[in-house]
């Protein structure tokens, strides 16, 4: 049997899942909408005044910060856990050496820039 076609079957089972469960969850689910059920909300607060709000750029800087030091933790435990089979000995030390150094860098300058300044 070709790939593709095991390939298409898989993708048509998954479509075919899906309908059923979104056909099953319009037979089977209470529909009972009122005006209060379809008011926007956030996290249970009423909205108050229109629907836009200026973001500070902070917060993305921070989360950016984390996707870094996360990805860092992404590459850190698998090497950890390889070191210590045989053949990667120097250069396995270097890479990661080289690794952590740009992290620094990185962090280095958003330290400077006062980005790591909790108030």
């Amino acid at each position: 049997m070709s790939p593709y076609v095991v390939v298409a079957a898989v993708v048509l089972v998954g479509l075919l899942l899906f309908v059923a469960a979104m056909g099953a969850r319009a037979l089977l689910a209470p529909k009972a909408p009122t005006r209060a059920k379809l008011t926007t909300y956030e996290s249970g607060v009423d909205p108050v005044g229109q629907g836009w709000a200026q973001t500070q750029i902070r917060y993305f800087v921070y989360a950016f910060l984390y996707v870094i030091f996360a990805v860092d933790a992404v590459y850190l435990f698998p090497w950890a856990l390889v070191i210590r089979s045989t053949g990667l000995g120097a250069a396995s030390l270097v890479e990661i050496g080289v690794f952590i150094g740009i992290l620094l860098v990185g962090l280095a300058h958003a330290a400077r820039r006062g980005l790591l300044r909790w108030f």
